[in-house]
């Protein structure tokens, strides 16, 4: 595809009536990628209620760079960005094609900030874990948006904001991460407890979700001063992040549906979100 002329045919498209949900994924583990578990259910049911795309615009949590990147190459790589897995799971390829007119449209949407078009990433494990379940046939084109990580959390929900544009064409936005992920305080001897986890990830969980149900997204934008539990649910912003993302693609009147929503490990929450 002719970057000019794709991003001509994305710019010139009619919007349809109706905006794409957008979504957030708790894509935990890699292992979801090939394992059979009730999360990965829950993100195959989420397709089932979602037109289909156009294209998919992926936020993972796995892409955090200096500056603000988009795949912009026809076929991208699967990043096997993980170690000490099954071969299994490293023979895994996604060959979902790339959109180098859409990549270009949203620098183009994203101005007057610098967005680099990158030709070198690929797919990392936080899109195509996730997204292997919504669309196996890998029949719908998939790009990324880096995180840039020298940004607060308020520039990464307005830069989200400028995007909901895709929206109106077509375009599913998922957001990959984890809201609580600790991997430090993992506990091990309990991970396959049922919806386990410690006090502290009970209470941010609780919090975070109140807050996304009520509309009342400032301790969410500030969730460095929102005290202990937060500080241990959120130790860095990397698998954070995405939610922002998805957070600020929300239209007036559009509501929040939680599924996955189980603590795991003590210290990891599956909390996935659509908005519609």
């Amino acid at each position: 595809m002719n970057t000019l002329n794709g991003l001509s045919r994305w710019a010139a498209d009619l919007n349809l009536s109706d905006p794409m949900p957008a979504l957030f994924l708790g894509h935990g583990s890699p292992m979801n990628a090939i394992e059979e578990n009730e999360f990965v259910a829950g993100f195959r049911n989420v397709s089932q209620t979602i037109p289909t795309p156009t294209a998919i615009l992926c936020i993972s949590a796995h892409w955090f760079t200096e500056g603000t990147k988009v795949t912009a190459m026809e076929m991208p790589k699967t990043i096997h960005d993980f170690m000490g897995f099954p071969p299994a799971l490293y023979e895994v390829n996604y060959p979902a094609k790339g959109d180098p007119g859409l990549a270009a449209y949203t620098q183009e949407l994203l101005q007057p900030k610098m967005v680099e078009l990158d030709e070198k990433w690929g797919l990392d494990h936080g899109a195509w874990s996730v997204i292997k379940h919504l669309y196996p046939q890998a029949n719908i084109p998939v790009i990324q948006l880096s995180i840039d990580y020298t940004k607060p959390p308020i520039y990464h929900f307005e830069l989200a904001q400028q995007l909901k544009k895709l929206r109106n064409k077509g375009v599913l936005m998922v957001g990959s991460g984890n809201i609580i992920h600790n991997l430090r305080m993992i506990d091990w001897a309990n991970f396959d407890k049922d919806d386990y986890g410690y006090d502290w990830a009970i209470e941010a969980r609780a919090t975070i979700n109140s807050c996304m149900r009520s509309g009342n997204l400032n301790p969410l934008l500030q969730y460095q001063e929102q005290g202990s539990a937060f500080k241990l649910a959120i130790p860095s912003p990397d698998h954070y992040l995405p939610l922002i993302y998805t957070l600020g693609l929300q239209n007036k009147g559009e509501s929040i549906d939680v599924f996955n929503d189980k603590l795991l490990a003590g210290s990891l929450s599956m909390t996935s979100i659509k908005i519609s």
